[in-house]
């Protein structure tokens, strides 16, 4: 049987391969002309905002899955028997418009905590999706089941390079369309994005992978030298609540040197009024996660620095803002 922290990773070579910048590119080229190429906006002098919540699903999580799918069928591996994956509900509604897209069956389990917004999105896409589990881990260990017995393609939600790759090219497209920045602070869960993200623009600007106090992944890998199991809670946990870092993810923002800083959920409530408030722009707890970090102190930038912030998911219920 897996356990929890099994599932929580990647499976075979491919999931403990590097990404580099040039997988990135290729991501880009691969599934040009499917994804939008989201907009940045000058917030104030120094603060840019990548808009990736303006993406197809709602979230950045389209380019990932795309790059997947698009790479198994490069690859000669089978979807006839359609895709398979778990989610906390962005990565679900995202394999749900690939698969929509693409024309194979998309079947999607998330764990109870996910919002009705999500698993409604999720089926006006047409996928089939199962609930089950208090967390995640509890999903994917159901889905990977499912993927033996049906020899569907398993489209994991961040621990695979294809995926990690297609995430990275938020990051190309932030310094084609900037001219350069000095950092980058992503929301940060199972690391995929943010891990996407540094492989993009190593060299180029430093990242940062900003967490909920109550779900530290990488945090916490970075102190144990490894990802590690952490309590999954808080605001934002349907959207950030793995359970553990990728492996993969893990390595390669390890050797990129992304650093991590931490906020609280009051934090990220405040965040995220504080977006629509003064810029009109509706997000769900993950997506103003990142820049809880401006706005609470947890990162300070220097004088001079110019700053992006991805605003990295939509899926929400706009009617919870005031």
């Amino acid at each position: 049987m897996i356990g929890r922290a099994a599932a929580q990773t990647g499976k075979g070579a491919r999931d403990r391969m590097s990404v580099t910048r040039g997988d990135t590119e290729r991501a880009a080229r691969r599934i040009g002309g499917r994804i939008r190429r989201t907009p940045v906006f000058e917030a104030a002098p120094g603060l840019l905002f990548k808009m990736e919540f303006l993406q197809h699903s709602g979230s950045f999580k389209v380019r990932g899955a795309f790059n997947r799918v698009l790479s198994a069928r490069e690859r000669g591996e089978p979807t006839e028997h359609g895709v398979v994956a778990a989610s906390g509900g962005n990565h679900g509604v995202a394999v749900a418009y690939v698969a929509r897209a693409l024309g194979v069956r998309a079947e999607i389990f998330v764990p109870e905590i996910t919002s009705a917004v999500k698993v409604d999105g999720l089926r006006a896409l047409g996928a089939e999706v199962t609930q089950t589990g208090a967390v995640y881990a509890d999903a994917l260990l159901a889905s990977r089941k499912r993927v033996a017995e049906t020899g569907a393609l398993e489209v994991h939600a961040y621990d695979h390079p294809d995926v990690i790759a297609g995430q990275g090219t938020v990051g190309l497209e932030l310094l084609e369309q900037t001219g350069g920045v000095d950092t980058v602070l992503v929301a940060t869960g199972g690391g995929g994005l943010v891990s996407g993200i540094a492989a993009a623009v190593a060299g180029e600007a430093a990242v940062v992978a900003v967490e909920p106090e109550r779900i530290p992944t990488f945090n916490h890998a970075l102190a144990a030298g490894a990802p590690v199991d952490v309590p999954v809670s808080g605001i934002a946990a349907d959207s950030l609540g793995a359970t553990r870092l990728g492996e993969a993810a893990f390595e390669i923002a390890r050797e990129q040197g992304v650093a991590s800083v931490l906020v609280s959920d009051e934090a990220i409530a405040r965040a995220r009024e504080e977006l629509w408030r003064d810029y009109r722009i509706a997000v769900e707890p993950a997506g103003a996660t990142a820049f809880a970090a401006l706005r609470c102190g947890a990162y300070r930038p220097r004088e001079g620095e110019r700053v992006a912030v991805v605003l990295c998911g939509a899926n929400t219920d706009p009617s919870t803002l005031s």
